[in-house]
């Protein structure tokens, strides 16, 4: 009997340029250092969408992460791209793919940043294309001080399993992205807002964990952040 829970990691993945010559896969050290920190064996997962269900048979567990892109709109009845959208056709397909087969196994699910609205797509749920041009006197959303410090608080409600994981009803949270979730899908419900009503998680009681956060957790940048990793991974030993 395996004590580590195998948890499998999407990856970004970038068209050549810069790093290399050839499409590459990448992610932050961060999203793989706190799940093992947290007791899990942390497992890459390519974007072989003809192999979600294969890699499913393996896994315990499923952590969305996110990236500098976005869910397309067309997935989710948006309507037109706004001219901010950013798309990784494949990157999202895989994903979407992966998540819907997670689900339906009921393996745990944690969704991070994009992944976070990845997971309220696959749940039903919609988003807003692009936050300056819907919320009226929106917080900076794309905080210019450095991901490993707070850009802003956020409001947690009571009564959902975010509130009582982290045992508190505010936390200071990093801010990287220009989309948030509009509507969470049937079923699942906002378990946090940010000051300017731009909903910070997601969550649904359905399944055994569903969980999204639209900040980095695997930054720390709030005492309470790691506790979201624990209680993932003690979700995920099943």
């Amino acid at each position: 009997m395996r004590t580590r829970p195998i948890i499998g990691v999407t990856l970004d993945a970038e068209e050549p340029g810069g790093y290399s010559k050839l499409p590459w896969y990448a992610l932050r050290k961060n999203y793989f250092s706190s799940l093992a920190e947290a007791g899990a064996l942390p497992m890459a997962l390519p974007h072989q969408t003809e192999l979600a269900e294969a890699y499913l048979d393996t896994l315990d567990g499923l952590l969305i992460t996110g990236g500098a892109f976005d869910v397309d709109p067309s997935l989710y009845g948006g309507g037109p791209a706004h001219p901010t959208v950013t798309l990784k056709a494949g990157r999202t397909d895989f994903e979407l793919a992966v998540t819907r087969g997670a689900l339906a196994r009921n393996l745990p699910v944690l969704g991070i940043c994009g992944g976070q609205q990845l997971l309220a797509v696959a749940l039903g749920g919609t988003l807003i294309q692009h936050i300056p041009d819907t919320v009226a006197e929106a917080l900076e959303h794309e905080q210019p001080n450095p991901r490993d410090q707070p850009g802003h608080e956020i409001a947690i409600a009571a009564n959902t399993l975010l509130a009582s994981i982290v045992g508190k009803t505010r936390m200071a949270v990093n801010s990287a992205h220009h989309q948030a979730v509009a509507t969470p899908g049937e079923g699942a419900v906002v378990n946090a807002v940010a000051p300017d009503g731009v909903v910070e998680g997601v969550e649904h009681a359905g399944y055994r964990f569903a969980l999204g956060v639209q900040w980095h957790p695997e930054y720390a940048v709030d005492p309470a952040d790691p506790l979201i990793f624990q209680a993932f991974v003690q979700a995920c030993r099943g």
